[in-house]
């Protein structure tokens, strides 16, 4: 598929190449001159435990200066755009609050539009959840019993006390509308993979037996969000999460870049259902300013796929094998074209140990 194929058909929901995608793509151009905005994942993607990841500075202003508008959307409801903008300044990325699009900015959006003005919200979470409540005339609680008409739960850090679960799970009891910013079971830190906002909402939902509404990437409320908040045209998802950065370009219909700095690793990648799988992968962030390499079908059946110096097939009782050398990442690629393929409309469920342990990554 060529480059002016893939975004001719990124224009609108169900009609991106992701919902039939056997491979990842290719683009002769840079991918920051070929989309006009990046819409960029942060935890994983630009930073990790709030230093920034390698290469991510350098290579988001060589696209800023090149033209590309960045657009930095974040299941991460804990902080403000103003606080998110000032630290990506602190880190070499100039950004303003308007460039900052949040969770917590789409689930307050998705509560204004159900709830009166001035109706108090229990919250559980940080102060940009807070914020984002206020910008949409709720009021902000902090107890059960301050008459709360509906309960929001966003992302609150390490230090959120867990008798903020119990006072939510008090008013879910009670039946009341119940909302959440996002569900992401983890967040990468410096130190590692840490419980995320999805593992505080299992702890009200064993409690209480309710389901949330939910916001945050991969859902509709927030592409709606992003969209319009940066009016892009032909934007481009660059996320490391499969079920939440690339299904929610899936669900957008929307072009995808995976980048492998955060918790997505290659066997996971490999194994991907149709939803799921990138547009575009490479290693980090440097992969907005190249091309993207074609991975090419051989073979009489088409079976074999090759990119760059590699060929990937699944064979008879062989299963997934990797042939030739070269760069890693197009080994990658060659086995995404030879796994999905064979996997077709579900997830690949063979072994892929030996192939992935042949690219090093």
């Amino acid at each position: 598929m060529s480059q002016s194929q893939s975004q001719s058909r990124s224009q609108g929901p169900g009609t991106s190449p992701q919902h039939d995608r056997d491979r990842p793509a290719g683009s002769g151009a840079a991918l920051s001159e070929a989309y006009d905005t990046a819409l960029l994942d942060l935890d994983g993607v630009v930073y990790a435990g709030g230093e920034a990841i390698v290469h991510a500075v350098e290579s988001l202003t060589a696209a800023r200066d090149g033209g590309m508008h960045l657009a930095y959307v974040t299941n991460n409801a804990l902080r403000t755009p103003d606080a998110v903008a000032e630290h990506l300044t602190e880190l070499g990325v100039p950004a303003e609050a308007a460039d900052v699009i949040t969770s917590a900015q789409a689930v307050a959006r998705l509560m204004a539009d159900q709830l009166p003005a001035g109706s108090r919200v229990l919250v559980v979470g940080g102060e940009g959840l807070r914020v984002a409540l206020r910008e949409r005339g709720l009021v902000p609680v902090e107890s059960a019993d301050d008459d709360p008409v509906a309960v929001v739960q966003g992302y609150g850090g390490p230090e959120l006390a867990w008798g903020r679960f119990a006072e939510a799970s008090y008013a879910v009891a009670r039946g009341l509308p119940w909302y959440a910013s996002n569900t992401d079971l983890t967040i990468p830190g410096a130190r590692g993979i840490a419980p995320g906002n999805g593992a505080a909402v299992e702890v009200v939902r064993i409690a209480t037996g309710a389901e949330p509404q939910v916001a945050g990437k991969p859902l509709p409320p927030m592409h709606r969000e992003t969209v319009l908040r940066t009016g892009a045209r032909r934007p481009l998802v660059v996320g490391d999460r499969l079920d939440t950065d690339i299904e929610g370009a899936f669900n957008g219909g929307v072009d995808s870049l995976l980048v492998l700095t955060g918790v997505t690793d290659a066997a996971q990648l490999l194994a991907a259902e149709p939803r799921h799988r990138p547009t575009y992968v490479d290693r980090d962030l440097r992969g907005l300013l190249t091309g993207q390499p074609e991975v090419v079908a051989e073979g009489a059946d088409g079976a074999v796929f090759r990119c760059g110096g590699w060929t990937a097939a699944v064979r008879d009782g062989e299963g997934l094998v990797l042939d030739g050398d070269g760069d890693p990442l197009d080994g990658l690629r060659a086995l995404c074209g030879a796994a999905w393929t064979f996997a077709g409309g579900g997830a690949f469920g063979l072994d892929t140990g030996k192939a992935v342990a042949r690219l090093g990554l």
